[in-house]
């Protein structure tokens, strides 16, 4: 019997666990190479990505399973973000190749690093166990504090993880402290426990104080406000591959664990979170839109950008429903792969193989280059919710779950901030075809050029998938009730 339930666990985190046995392998290699082993190391990587995610979608089954005593659970929603967050990771293994190696850069540790966060991702989407959460999530922020700083020789990037581990310790105290106080009010660590404590004599005042704590930590993994304040500075001061990295994959997997978190353990208590969303997804997608508009810096904008979507996909949770979950879930789909386009976009802002990083470096760009200048608006035009692109979608989605379950003042502000957020978009593209060239970049990259001209395509079309989508979407938010 006992040998069954560790085959029946294994089988359950089998791509986990190929990640993490993988990751040591290619460590090893790298170690021993006589070579320079990046090239390899990071094409392993990739490779390992890519068979984990095919893992994930024919390898655990169709249902809902659930091992190691409960604490792991694999089910719809689990297979989606997982998914996400393998295809987020990998698209930045591919992205950052040759900016490292023209920065001196490239190191083998660089994607091994990648691949134990992924790890710790893929741990945290399926965790059903407060134990089980803060390994996840410790394993993933471990690995983000070190990628954050991979430049040792740059100060802004050093800078740049060290704000990010202090701050990131900070959240995890929190987190692990309010996980305490729900253990010590219920007795147990297991959602499925939690859940029936709660269902069975409602929430009290301990409870209630842990359950803030944990929505504090989880908010700073997705750098909601009022815990985004590591965002700007380590977008700008990291290597910009590793901040597509930290845009995308990062908040999938933290979105998701949020989901899960709040929708699982604590969903007969939505009375006592749904107030404490909504102010956090109010105050994030207002600051977001107003915080932008005065920034120069291509980077630090869209990290902005990146606080008012979280604060956007917030609004769905905050519904409390399914149909808002199917919202969120469907949100964060649009969201990274619109985000690694418009991080590729960035990357290909070289001029003289130096890379440039002011908004003021695009102008006149559809004059010098009008592929990269199409694509570039409309990933702009996107993230604005523009229709009838993709992230227009995203939008409908979430206010719609809002305005059904009678938060009409927060899909109010979420439409007045994505006109406010329209304007710093709109004034990208304004300055791509309107004024006056700055000069011609480099030559696009052949990786780069493909992710971006595949984001662009997939903004464009997406309103001819989005069934097929919406259905996969429905099928995960339903996995969780």
């Amino acid at each position: 019997m006992m040998t069954f339930l560790q085959q029946a666990d294994a089988a359950a985190a089998a791509p986990e666990i190929l990640l993490a046995v993988l990751s040591m392998v290619l460590l090893m290699l790298g170690v021993f190479s006589r070579r320079e082993a990046y090239g390899t190391v990071a094409t392993g990587a990739v490779i390992a990505l890519i068979v984990a995610a095919a893992m994930v979608i024919w390898g655990t089954g169709d249902g809902k399973v659930t091992a190691f005593g409960g604490s792991f659970v694999v089910d719809s929603f689990a297979r989606l973000m997982k998914v996400l967050a393998l295809s987020g990771s990998a698209i930045a293994i591919i992205l950052s190749g040759r900016f490292l190696g023209r920065v001196n850069m490239a190191k083998f540790e660089y994607p091994v690093i990648i691949l134990l966060a992924t790890v710790g991702m893929m741990m945290m989407i399926s965790a059903n166990d407060l134990i089980s959460l803060y390994m996840g999530l410790e394993l993933q922020s471990l690995a983000l504090y070190v990628v954050a700083a991979i430049n040792r020789d740059d100060a802004k990037s050093s800078e740049a993880g060290l704000k990010y581990f202090v701050l990131g310790a900070l959240s995890s105290g929190m987190l692990l402290y309010g996980a305490s106080l729900v253990y010590g009010f219920t007795g147990t660590t297991q959602f499925a426990g939690i859940a029936s404590v709660l269902t069975a004599s409602g929430s009290n005042l301990g409870i209630l104080f842990g359950l803030v704590f944990i929505i504090a930590g989880l908010a700073f993994k997705v750098s909601a406000v009022p815990f985004h304040m590591w965002t700007p500075d380590v977008y700008e001061g990291a290597p910009t591959p590793v901040t597509a990295f930290f845009a995308a994959a990062p908040k999938v997997a933290a979105m998701a664990l949020f989901i899960r978190v709040l929708t699982g353990p604590f969903a007969h208590v939505v009375h006592d979170w749904q107030q404490i969303i909504v102010f956090v997804s109010l105050a994030s997608m207002v600051l977001g839109a107003f915080a932008a508009i005065g920034q120069s810096n291509i980077k630090r904008l869209l990290a902005y950008s990146s606080i008012g979507h979280m604060g956007f996909a917030l609004v769905g949770l905050a519904s409390g429903s399914e149909e808002g979950v199917r919202g969120v879930v469907i949100y964060m789909l649009i969201y990274l792969f619109t985000t690694v386009g418009v991080f590729a976009c960035v990357l290909a802002m070289r001029r003289q193989g130096k890379s440039v990083e002011n908004i003021s470096d695009l102008a006149g760009l559809a004059r010098t280059n009008k592929g990269l200048a199409f694509v570039f608006s409309m990933l702009m035009f996107s993230l604005a919710g523009i229709p009838p692109l993709a992230g227009f979608f995203g939008k409908l989605f979430v206010f719609m779950a809002a305005v059904k379950a009678g938060l009409w003042l927060l899909a109010i502000v979420g439409v007045i901030a994505s006109v406010v957020g329209a304007y710093y978009y709109l004034r990208i593209v304004k300055t791509i075809y309107f004024d006056e060239p700055a000069g011609a970049f480099d030559d696009m990259d052949g990786e780069v050029r493909t992710v971006a001209y595949a984001s662009g395509a997939f903004a464009l079309v997406f309103v001819l998938i989005a069934q097929p989508l919406l259905s996969l979407a429905t099928l995960a938010a339903q996995s969780l009730q």
